[in-house]
């Protein structure tokens, strides 16, 4: 195919993608930047005399005006772009883009809906406990208007083609159009990035986002509750984004898309961080804010395949992403060295406070957000393994901050304790009460990521425990969090004392450890861990006051038990054996 025949494919391709389904045709695109005149096509009128009004083309009509599309630009041009045109954008002292995501600083989980109909009815996870809020392909179609309407009614279009899964066997082709400069920016970071010669062939998407989070939905849409709604029709592939400019919703958008596509293939989604040691062995961290994840699945003697979003297939791991998102909150050179080096030109900061002279970075300021961020290529971290592929994985760490501070440091899990915990999704959180007493409260979230999954939590844990066994994989819970005592009491677990326990697990010689049986949950404790005080490993030990610390045991046993009650009903396969099988390996008391 001649260079012309390829321009022209791609172009009626990006109409295709714009077009609205109340007219014939999409938009007439052309590529470039509408500032620059000689790019602008010239549109003919037919001569009148010059005591006549000459009419121009309205550009209200998007049948008939130009659309200019900014297609796969460079950092350098996205830069340029957001500089120009986008009100809150800087370059900071590092090199870095800092830029302003509006009004929503977060994610809307309340305004994120999916389509049911015959294509998902059966397939997804709906009811008590789902994060899958409902709404009907009319609806979406109408928002779907709006949004390309929106697009088609501005002078210029940012268009992206990447691609998501590093598997090249599996990975998906998306297609992200938006408005800003800084979204685009955004996702050249997070979604892989295709070769030229890639590009050229890249033909139709696989799924297509449509990114109008400038312009409202409208309220009196049914279905709407407030002025934003991101919403997924994973019938048509297709993605709305209405009323919020927060990027993250792109990334996790194509998360859940990914949850959905992926498990259909019998490829298992997984919302964790992932490394590889030198030897070829790899390690899954499944946690939580505030477990650790980041932390220590960020290791120098290892290599990084990614932080978040993991497919495990047929031929070993394999990221979706190409790159990292990182919480910037009290980052400091010392703690995060990788994440903090890797904020430079090319990078972008959301949401940050930096000095108007110097523009240097103040990452302890909380005042447009405590949610700051910085995202950028994975190869900005200098031990990232690309290709970001793997072997199949040897461990699977669970993380829990336990603020009860009754888990062990960490337990060796049978499968069934595997699932159980992975679907349960343990951590807690320290709430402040305004007479200052601070108590532990329990957080679950299924899957560890129950916010993005798609389908019933047990399926994922059946595939999970499925291709453990299958591989050879061993799991453990690993407590982050409090011993001695509950959070106020007790004291948090030396960050040197996980790390030597996760240096065992990697290893290899905590598997040949001597182990006991704790009440309760049963979980499996090795009686000595090299460089971890012995007397730790068991958390009775540590608490003076034994009948306090049997009270807070039950206590968290029962709020686990509790948790699970929205699972037990469901049925995995024709008989209930495994279900029961995973019920069986909680708490008992």
């Amino acid at each position: 195919m001649c260079e012309e025949e390829r321009e022209k494919q791609q172009l009626q391709s990006i109409s295709a993608s714009l077009a609205s389904l109340t007219r014939e045709t999409g938009p007439k695109v052309v590529k470039g930047d509408p500032a620059r005149k000689s790019e602008t096509p010239k549109v003919s009128h037919v001569s009148q005399q010059q005591h006549y009004f000459t009419p121009t083309i309205s550009v209200s009509d998007s049948a008939l005006k130009f659309t200019h599309v900014l297609y796969n630009l460079s950092p350098a041009e996205l830069y340029e772009q957001a500089i120009k045109n986008e009100h809150g954008s800087f370059i900071t002292s590092s090199g870095a883009l800092a830029t302003l995501s509006g009004a929503k600083t977060g994610r809307s989980p309340k305004d994120k809906r999916v389509v049911r109909d015959e294509t998902t009815e059966d397939d997804l996870w709906w009811g008590k406990g789902s994060p899958n809020i409902e709404m009907d392909e009319h609806t979406f179609m109408v928002n779907r208007e709006r949004a390309v309407d929106y697009l088609n009614s501005l002078d210029k279009v940012f268009v992206n083609d990447q691609f998501l899964n590093w598997d090249p066997n599996n990975r998906i082709k998306v297609r992200i159009v938006s408005a800003r400069a800084y979204h685009s920016l955004f996702m050249h970071n997070m979604c892989i990035r295709p070769t030229p010669e890639e590009l050229e062939n890249f033909g139709t998407p696989d799924f297509t986002i449509y990114n109008a989070g400038q312009f409202p939905c409208n309220r009196y849409t049914h279905y709407m509750t407030s002025s934003t709604s991101i919403d997924l029709n994973l019938g048509r592939r297709e993605m709305v984004i209405l009323g919020t400019q927060y990027a993250g919703e792109m990334k996790k958008g194509l998360f859940s898309v990914m949850h959905y596509l992926m498990p259909k293939r019998q490829i298992l989604s997984l919302h964790s961080g992932c490394n590889m040691g030198r030897d070829g062995d790899v390690a899954l961290f499944f946690g939580l804010s505030g477990t650790g994840k980041t932390t220590l699945s960020t290791d120098h003697n290892r290599f990084l395949i990614g932080d978040d979003e993991h497919c495990w297939g047929d031929d070993g791991v394999s990221n979706i992403e190409g790159g990292c998102y990182a919480k910037c909150i009290d980052l400091s050179r010392d703690k995060e060295p990788d994440i903090w080096n890797a904020i430079k030109f090319g990078t972008v900061l959301e949401n940050v406070v930096f000095d108007e002279h110097t523009r240097e970075v103040d990452y302890t300021e909380k005042t447009v957000t405590e949610n700051t961020r910085a995202a950028y290529p994975i190869e900005y971290i200098p031990n990232a393994k690309v290709p970001c592929v793997g072997p199949h994985p040897k461990n699977v760490i669970l993380l829990a901050c336990d603020a009860f501070g009754v888990l062990p440091p960490v337990s060796k899990l049978n499968l069934a304790q595997t699932m159980y915990h992975f679907i349960s999704g343990y951590t807690a959180l320290v709430a402040g009460t305004e007479d200052g007493i601070k108590e532990p409260q329990a957080t679950f979230s299924a899957c560890f990521g129950a916010a993005f999954i798609m389908l019933h939590p047990t399926k994922y844990a059946a595939m999970l425990a499925a291709k453990m066994q299958k591989h050879g994989a061993t799991g453990w819970l690993v407590n982050t969090g409090w011993s001695g005592g509950s959070y106020g009491s007790g004291s948090r677990i030396k960050l040197a004392y996980t790390r030597k326990i996760i240096d065992a697990i990697h290893s290899g010689s905590l598997l040949k450890a001597n182990y006991r049986k704790t009440g309760v949950f049963g979980l499996e404790i090795p009686t000595e861990v090299e460089g971890v005080p012995s007397e730790i490993l068991d958390p009775v030990n540590t608490w003076s006051n034994k009948k306090a610390y049997k009270e807070t045991l039950l206590k968290l046993a029962g709020l686990f038990k509790n948790n699970f009650e929205v699972f037990v009903n469901h049925k995995i396969g024709k008989d209930d054996k495994l279900t029961e099988e995973i019920v069986g390996a909680g708490p008992v008391f």
